[in-house]
């Protein structure tokens, strides 16, 4: 009997350890846009827009190198799982925010920066991107 609720138990553990959420957090693009800035076909319109996106996880750690976030956890209990991209939706509302509306213009983002922090406690954690660029105008 002792054998079988061992067995039971390592089972669950087992199953709640693979299904739990993870996330490598990687943004790789599989399209290039490569734009030269050499000619005077642009303006700066906005210095270091920011946006943020946070995630909390039961059970789990999180870390950062460079741009990359790395996140395991057993359970999502706050926040998008899709932090880059939550994260870009956010800078793009704090530019309008402040600066109008993006629709019609055209607009890049140049000297794109990302921070991760992780909160790691034993029973929570928590990654937050920040990512931060400067946004132009090309003009006629």
């Amino acid at each position: 009997m002792k054998k079988l609720l061992r067995s039971l138990v390592g089972l669950i553990i087992i199953s709640g350890i693979l299904s739990g959420c993870v996330s490598s957090g990687m943004h790789m693009s599989s399209s290039l846009t490569n734009v030269q800035l050499s000619e005077a076909n642009y303006r700066i319109v906005a210095r270091s827009v920011s946006g943020e996106a946070k995630a909390g996880y039961l059970f789990g750690a999180s870390f950062g190198v460079g741009m990359y976030a790395q996140v395991f956890g057993i359970a999502r209990i706050s926040g998008d799982k899709a932090l880059y991209k939550s994260a870009m939706d956010n800078l793009w509302s704090n530019y309008e925010a402040k600066y109008g509306e993006v629709e019609g213009k055209n607009l890049a983002l140049i000297n794109v920066r990302y921070d991760i922090e992780a909160l790691n406690l034993f029973v929570y954690t928590q990654p937050v991107l920040t990512i931060q660029a400067d946004v132009i105008e090309f003009t006629n």
